[in-house]
């Protein structure tokens, strides 16, 4: 046994009696009310006590009962020294008890002093006590040596048996408020993780929204500075505010994905073509449902993609393809190239950074960038 093992104290969950179950409890002070009124009946009722000794034990009873919870509290706050005070305490009035005629009471006391030691104290204090409390249980007892050995060795062995049921007890208890610990951690650890993807689909709606609305309307600004014609300025606001609707008919879509009543990518992405002009859709594979953090993510990088190409390239043909494999979705946008729009450097908009973040957060990956004609994005996402 190592010099911690002898120096280590009970745990304050197995001293408190912690986790115990109320049956168990009453049963046990139902044991020692039971011993103990025993005890004090056939301790008083004897005919050999006079006035002054029945008051004298009265009164030990009393200061037993006091020295024996105050031992209770200060073990429990691991106190060592008034511990060791008040089990000397309780062994001195058990001495006492044997010279006035209490000799039964004496020999109980002295018993529980020996089990109470090594339950609740450090092994290093508690063996020395132990031994006291035995030895002094040995001397007054009637019986032959050897069936006191082997009472004192039950006791000591009881003693241990209450230590390490407590012991056990106390690391259920510790096992079980980690166990709460964790199951809260996870529940904010979800709820964490919930309201950052409800944040990212809103900030991921309305960046593509009002990207949109920002290129049309950079391209009104631009019109009427240079002068241009009115239809084609006034063509330019109708397309913001197209943008505008789309964006709020977005918002509640992506509140519909939140709730779980998203439909079909794949007619979402035919949609989203028909809006667009120049655009198709090649479907391929066997069509499954997809997570909805898969879906969302398909969604948006679609449509950053298509405004992308209204921003780089516009008036450029687009082909869009969706492949379902067995373990991954695949996107592919591909723009047929063009020379560079007037308003390729209006608005940051989400960017290829964003849909790259995006899905990395699913253990995806993005790639952009030009080929022989144009430009393409591929997303890839497990599912």
């Amino acid at each position: 046994m190592t010099e911690n093992a002898l120096k280590r104290w009970p745990s304050r969950e197995a001293l408190s009696r912690a986790g115990m179950v109320k049956s168990r409890r009453a049963l046990a002070w139902a044991a020692r009310l039971f011993a103990l009124g025993l005890l004090l009946w056939t301790t008083f009722t004897s005919g050999h006590l006079g006035a002054w000794k029945i008051a004298a034990g009265a009164l030990g009873v009393l200061v037993c009962g006091l020295a024996a919870w105050a031992f209770w509290r200060t073990t429990l706050q691991h106190r060592l020294l008034p511990s060791l005070a008040l089990l000397a305490l309780l062994l001195a009035i058990a001495t006492v008890g044997v010279g006035t005629g209490f000799r039964v009471p004496a020999i109980v006391l002295w018993c529980g002093c020996a089990i109470s030691a090594i339950e609740r104290l450090p092994l290093v204090a508690a063996l020395p006590a132990t031994s006291v409390a035995l030895s002094a249980f040995a001397a007054v007892n009637n019986d032959v040596w050897l069936t006191t050995a082997a009472t004192a060795g039950g006791l000591a062995l009881a003693g241990y048996v209450l230590r390490l049921d407590a012991e056990a007890r106390g690391s259920a208890q510790r096992l079980l408020a980690q166990e709460r610990a964790a199951r809260v951690a996870e529940a904010e650890s979800a709820a964490l993780a919930e309201r950052a993807r409800i944040a990212r689909e809103i900030h991921d709606v309305l960046a593509h929204s009002l990207s949109a609305q920002m290129v049309h309307l950079e391209a009104a600004r631009l019109l009427i500075e240079r002068g241009g014609d009115r239809e084609q300025i006034l063509e330019r606001v109708v397309a913001a505010r197209g943008m505008a609707r789309e964006g709020l008919a977005e918002t509640r879509q992506a509140l519909s994905a939140l709730r779980g009543e998203m439909s079909p990518v794949e007619d979402f992405l035919s949609e989203l073509v028909a809006t667009a002009d120049g655009a198709d859709i090649t479907v391929a594979g066997e069509r499954q449902p997809l997570p909805a953090e898969a879906s969302q993510a398909v969604r948006r990088v679609a449509q950053e993609a298509l405004t992308n190409v209204r921003k780089h390239a516009p008036g450029a043909k687009v082909h869009m393809r969706l492949e379902y494999g067995e373990h991954e979705v695949t996107l592919g946008v591909r723009d047929s190239g063009g020379p560079p729009g007037e308003l390729s450097g209006a608005g940051a908009g989400y960017g290829l950074l964003g849909m790259r973040e995006r899905a990395e957060l699913l253990g995806g990956s993005l790639e952009a960038g030009p080929d022989e004609e144009g430009f393409v994005v591929t997303l890839r996402v497990p599912v």
